[in-house]
């Protein structure tokens, strides 16, 4: 995910670079505590206008590295489809910022009806370099859907948003395990993606939560990408509020934690 990369970038990681995967299409699962979805959409269990935002903690010196927002920026028309808009804003803070200045943005549009990625942007400032990139993901050759350069994938990529929030779609009591193709804006990846723990009870400073843990692993060309994992905590809760991110690498963890969940009225 977008995570390891930002956590790459503060040190965490070995230079790989933004993570991520792909495989089976998941089949559609009905989601408790939902609405009844219409016909063509996805079940999902979040709503235009959620905002989570989370703290980075660079547990082998305990600090507090960085503030990271997701947000389900607006549901809307993209390109002559229906579309869910993501984003993701990342902003070292205090130390780590006069170590290493980074002020990055990543926004996805994904079909309501599969949640497959129509769009990915990446807007990278860090130490006072400046990379703007856009990419539309064809299949099969077709035509891509936006105005970025064309990135031809396998059918059911997802970018690295669209790839949490469809974590979040599956019905983790039910699922075990899923592959999934992810493209992170340079390389195409499958992640694999399996329910560890199905319920446990994480701490962080938006509260206690009863939760799932879901282990995800990243493979490039069937060879995993080493010596890298990372853990997604999914709350019980009708929301399936991913309230903790855990990341292993070889300098160390990091616990990406959620400080705050809002959504609009």
């Amino acid at each position: 995910m977008l995570i390891i990369g930002i956590l790459a970038d503060l040190g965490l990681c070995t230079g790989q670079p933004n993570l991520l995967g792909q495989a089976k299409k998941q089949p559609q699962v009905r989601l408790a505590a939902m609405p009844e979805p219409k016909a063509a959409e996805y079940p999902v269990p979040f709503r235009e206008g959620e905002r989570l935002s989370y703290r980075v903690m660079w547990t082998r010196f305990l600090l507090h590295a960085a503030n990271i927002e997701v947000a389900v920026r607006e549901r809307r028309p993209f390109y002559g489809k229906e579309a869910w808009h993501f984003q993701v804003v990342a902003r070292t803070i205090d130390a780590m910022r006069l170590l290493y200045a980074l002020d990055d943005q990543f926004d996805g549009y994904a079909d309501v009806a599969s949640l497959e990625t129509m769009q990915f942007e990446m807007y990278l400032r860090e130490q006072g370099k400046k990379e703007d990139a856009k990419f539309q993901l064809s299949v099969d050759g077709k035509p891509g859907t936006g105005n970025g350069t064309i990135a031809r994938v396998r059918e059911g990529t997802r970018d690295p948003l669209a790839y949490l929030y469809l974590l979040r779609s599956v019905n983790w009591q039910r699922t075990v395990k899923t592959t999934i193709p992810v493209y992170d804006g340079r390389k195409l990846y499958e992640v694999k993606a399996r329910r560890e723990v199905e319920r446990g009870t994480v701490s962080v400073p938006a509260g206690v939560f009863a939760a799932s843990r879901i282990e995800v692993r990243v493979y490039e060309k069937d060879q995993e990408v080493r010596q890298t994992r990372f853990w997604v905590w999914l709350a019980h809760n009708p929301e399936r509020t991913p309230v903790l991110i855990e990341v292993e690498i070889p300098f160390g963890t990091g616990r990406v934690e959620l400080v705050r969940a809002e959504s609009k009225n």
